[in-house]
């Protein structure tokens, strides 16, 4: 009986969780132990989780203006969109210096450079553009912190572009830079893949809406919005993952179910700093008086800033109901245990007499060498009615914990 009331507590009591995980980082940390081998699927998560908390530093005393490239970064794919009121074009160049002819006309020129790794032509289209040392420094050291910089006849644009990863679970983040000029905006980004520009580009080729009517400053708008629009497909995702925890937290928690949480909570506040800077760069642009900016431009932009705000709230009341889902799983946890004690109490208080009388009848006293020595032990039917006894007080203590309302609302711990 002691057994079994030890191992249904090992089972689900939250301090042996809690312990188990104690004991298990101690081992890892112990210099007199080798590192303990972590679960792949917990490992993957905190990892990509560190990745979204990452910022470029550059080592004290380096030279401004150096540009670091990752050994992964893939080779740069350039893509230019020409388009005015009558005509666009769309053009796949092979090297920087083709789209020198396309940014002396009147139309508008956006060129889109996918991918990092190949600084010569990074270093090409800064020149072509006459990009500032430190303007190239912020573009192709990523990660960067999303802001907006004036400079001499152009003003860059730093944001954060997060679309969700094919297999449903998390997302995927990378920087997007604008540089706005007068006729052209140029964009980089750091891979093809990670792209939400496909509505945008569609809209230039079948000249829908008013985006073809209207300049480069346009233009830059309409990016910059399809990238904060791309965290609402995320938080919907994120929406349905809540719901899915709410529902094990209440139902079925599991020592699995707590590092879910962790990774939730850590990968929403990723996601509150990827966008929290985007809100102050929008609301610089449409404050700054700066003639790249028309003023109609501004007014789409304040609603570009409403959606920011839109999705800083229900970033804050996801990141509440995460942090409410540990309260709920200790909750849930307690309430498992104290429902096994309740199950241990009601057998332990039912075998309790029951342990007496075969405790009492089990001493072997002699009735011979005395009446009082248990008379009983000579009975003819002592052992069936010493049994039915047993059972009469089994059924009687049922019946008084019923009408007492120990089993109301009593579910059996699975």
């Amino acid at each position: 009986m002691h057994l079994f009331i030890v191992l249904v507590l090992e089972r689900y009591s939250p301090w042996a969780v809690f312990m188990s995980n104690y004991s298990a980082g101690d081992r890892r940390d112990s210099a007199n132990h080798p590192p303990m081998p972590t679960q792949t699927f917990v490992a993957t998560g905190q990892e990509e989780a560190e990745d979204y908390f990452d910022y470029h530093f550059d080592l004290p005393g380096s030279t401004p203006g150096t540009l670091t490239i990752e050994a992964d970064a893939l080779p740069p794919e350039l893509v230019l969109i020409d388009y005015d009121d009558t005509q666009a074009i769309r053009l796949n160049l092979e090297k920087p210096y083709d789209c020198v002819p396309y940014l002396d006309t009147e139309s508008v020129s956006w060129l889109d450079v996918q991918g990092l790794g190949s600084e010569v032509v990074l270093r090409q289209v800064g020149e072509i553009f006459g990009l500032h040392p430190l303007v190239l420094e912020d573009v192709v050291n990523v990660p960067q912190r999303p802001k907006v910089e004036q400079y001499e006849q152009q003003l860059l644009i730093i944001a954060r572009m997060v679309t969700p990863k094919p297999s449903g679970k998390g997302f995927s983040s990378e920087q997007v830079s604008f540089i706005l000029g007068k006729h052209y905006l140029l964009s980089v980004q750091e891979e093809p893949e990670l792209d939400c520009f496909g509505p945008v580009r569609d809209r230039i080729r079948k000249h829908h809406g008013i985006i073809r009517q209207n300049g480069a400053d346009y233009l830059a708008y309409t990016l910059l919005d399809a990238i904060i629009d791309g965290f609402f497909p995320v938080l919907e995702d994120y929406g349905e993952l809540i719901e899915a925890l709410e529902d094990e937290v209440v139902e079925n928690p599991t020592r699995h179910t707590i590092e879910k949480i962790h990774d939730l909570r850590r990968e929403l506040m990723a996601l509150r700093r990827a966008i929290w800077p985007q809100r102050s760069a929008v609301n610089s642009l449409i404050r700054d008086t700066n003639e790249l900016i028309s003023p109609e431009v501004r007014v789409y932009l304040q609603d570009c800033y409403d959606h920011v705000i839109q999705v800083l709230d229900i970033l804050e009341t996801y990141r509440e109901l995460a942090s409410s889902l540990m309260d709920v799983y200790l909750s849930s946890v307690s309430n498992r245990m104290n429902e096994v004690m309740k199950l241990l109490t009601v057998i332990s208080s039912i075998f309790i007499p029951l342990t007496f009388i075969a405790g009492v009848y089990g001493m072997n006293f002699n009735p011979q060498s005395s009446p009082w020595n248990m008379p009983e032990l000579n009975a003819h039917y002592g052992y069936p009615l010493t049994l039915a006894a047993m059972g009469l007080v089994a059924i009687a203590m049922c019946v008084f914990f019923w009408r007492r309302g120990w089993f109301e609302n009593f579910s059996a711990p699975k």
